[in-house]
């Protein structure tokens, strides 16, 4: 079955809502831990609309499980990442004006920009992850710039409109998997799941990690974190 790592941005933008010190990331972290996740996710974006420099150092200091730091390829993150020496750094496609990340990262079409990055996080001892769509030729470019993992974008399978379209959006991500595995990859997935539609990905062989955010942060209000979690780890196995 599949580790579950949970994503505590949302937690945060909500404290940003406010700009108080509360509700505290590292504290929702702590609870993730001891309800089951098997890794934290935070994104440490340029526009810190989220997650600030404070949190991620925190979080280093007391994650007792993997410490996955999504990341753009900006000088500036760059040598945060470096600096604080998160277990896994995911590498994302950033914009400005997006509410989330929208779509993978175009390996094959920057890969000298990102080459750069994953030697310098590989360098520190680093699991380099690449959130890329499920397409052979990022896949192959992934593999080519020295990525450890891939994390297969699962959004448009999860936004699909009728079951037609997710089982075609399925059946791609079943492919990039086989080839991502035949290349020796680690394989990851996310963005979308939630309770109702991540048992499909779940059941897919050799994808190790599902990371999921605003689902299980969404959940935590009406039945609270632990509990969410917890579900959310029922369900996958």
């Amino acid at each position: 079955m599949p580790k579950l790592g949970v994503n505590i941005d949302h937690i945060a933008t909500l404290r940003q809502a406010r700009k108080e010190g509360f509700p505290d990331p590292v504290k929702a972290a702590r609870v993730c831990e001891l309800s089951g996740a098997d890794s934290i996710v935070c994104h440490l974006r340029s526009d810190r609309r989220h997650i600030n420099d404070d949190d991620l150092r925190r979080l280093r200091k007391t994650v007792k499980v993997k410490l996955n730091l999504e990341m753009s390829t900006l000088p500036d993150i760059s040598r945060i990442a470096v600096s604080v020496k998160p277990d896994q750094a995911t590498i994302v496609p950033e914009r400005r004006s997006e509410l989330t990340t929208e779509g993978g990262l175009d390996v094959a079409g920057f890969r000298f920009k990102i080459a750069r990055v994953v030697k310098m996080l590989k360098r520190e001892d680093i699991i380099v992850n690449l959130f890329i769509d499920p397409e052979k030729r990022q896949i192959e470019a992934s593999r080519e710039i020295g990525a450890d993992f891939v994390e297969l974008h699962t959004g448009r399978y999860a936004n699909a409109a009728n079951a037609a379209l997710r089982a075609e959006e399925l059946r791609k991500i079943n492919t990039a998997v086989l080839f991502a595995k035949g290349l020796g990859l680690g394989i990851n997935a996310g963005h979308g799941l939630d309770y109702k539609n991540v048992a499909q990905i779940a059941r897919i062989p050799c994808v190790e990690e599902l990371n999921i955010g605003f689902s299980i942060i969404a959940a935590s209000l009406f039945i609270g974190l632990s509990e969410a979690v917890k579900e959310m780890k029922r369900i996958i196995s």
